[in-house]
């Protein structure tokens, strides 16, 4: 057992160098990112809580909010299929699959896309769309993921992620790679969880294709048109460190409550605190869930930050050789409408 605290205290220790050292030059870089789609919460219940789970995740979710929450999943396998409206008429789709192989632990894969609609192609010789024709960007990552309990106490996970994006006639394909830790009974204290998590770790994306060859023209004429290709600038993914807390606790046998906090690091972006709560209600075969969220950025300044509270709404039902679980969750938005998200689970 002290090995195992041992092993925890260093991933701690080691998660905090990084942070520190990624939030002196964060400022400096803000906007530098590519594939800033990884940063899309996924989930009913993520999104109502604020995106703050990230010590108590767990099952098929954890895949994109902690890996190490996939190895403590309760069923041996489940599945989840969620949709959300973001902004400005995007559709964001995740669906995921996990089961436990014994002692090995679990495994488990997710597709998220996102759905542009047709926007309308505009060119130098034709900015006004007079030629009626539309093109709509194609964004995609896969997600293969394990995860294990090392003790009661101790799951570790990780994801390795491909992205892959396309606009017309370029696209751009990358790697990345999400580790995860979660520690239940934190200092001897039931109920009280922390999660740690470094994600969308890898190389920079470059887009290529034939939409970056071009025709040069002489300018006094002596020389034949020539094609050559532009190329097209490196960027950084969106890495993150997460450091999140949980406490859950029960008002009575049928009533359980659950305080969440997460801190941020964005190696491109600005420091960001997530908070939430859930309260549940214990029925016979029916469990009904209320929650609530909020994230915070204060350096920001006023109109940088356009996403607001949260909540949303949970029922989950203990069925016969199945578990079913329908969520919904809310997120507010400045300039734009509000995120609707809903997720459906099953648990065998």
């Amino acid at each position: 057992m002290k090995s195992n605290t041992l092993f925890t205290a260093v991933a701690v220790l080691l998660c905090l160098v990084v942070l520190a050292d990624g939030g002196l030059a964060q400022n400096k870089r803000i906007g530098t990112a590519s594939s800033t789609q990884l940063l899309i919460p996924v989930g009913a219940r993520g999104v109502a809580l604020g995106g703050s789970q990230l010590a108590n995740t767990k099952g098929v979710e954890a895949i994109y909010w902690n890996p190490a929450g996939l190895g403590r999943m309760s069923n041996s396998a489940e599945g989840m299929f969620s949709s959300m409206s973001y902004i400005a008429d995007i559709n964001v789709s995740y669906g995921g699959v996990a089961g436990t192989f014994g002692d090995f632990g679990t495994l488990g894969f997710a597709v998220t896309s996102m759905n542009f609609g047709d926007i309308p192609l505009t060119t130098e010789d034709d900015p006004e769309n007079v030629s009626g024709r539309f093109y709509s960007p194609t964004f995609v990552t896969l997600g293969l993921a394990y995860g294990r309990g090392l003790t009661d106490a101790i799951a570790v996970g990780f994801t390795g992620k491909i992205i892959n994006e396309q606009i017309g006639r370029t696209s751009a394909t990358g790697f990345a790679l999400d580790i995860g830790i979660q520690y239940n009974n934190l200092i001897g204290v039931s109920g009280l969880e922390l999660g740690v998590a470094v994600k969308n770790i890898g190389p920079q994306m470059k887009y290529d294709g034939a939409a970056l060859y071009r025709v040069a023209r002489s300018s006094d004429g002596r020389r034949p048109e020539q094609r050559y290709r532009s190329e097209a600038a490196g960027f950084e993914l969106p890495s993150v460190v997460e450091i999140g807390l949980t406490y859950e606790g029960k008002v009575e046998n049928n009533i359980m409550y659950g305080v969440n906090g997460t801190f941020t690091n964005n190696n491109l972006y600005l420091d960001e605190y997530k908070v939430g709560a859930e309260v549940g209600l214990m029925l016979d075969v029916i469990e009904l869930f209320g929650r609530v969220g909020m994230g915070f950025v204060p350096q920001a300044e006023t109109d940088d930050n356009i996403f607001g509270e949260s909540f949303g709404l949970g029922v989950h039902w203990n069925a016969p050789g199945v578990d079913i679980t329908v969520d919904y969750g809310y997120r507010s938005a400045t300039f734009f409408d509000g995120n609707n998200v809903f997720s459906v689970k099953f648990g065998f």
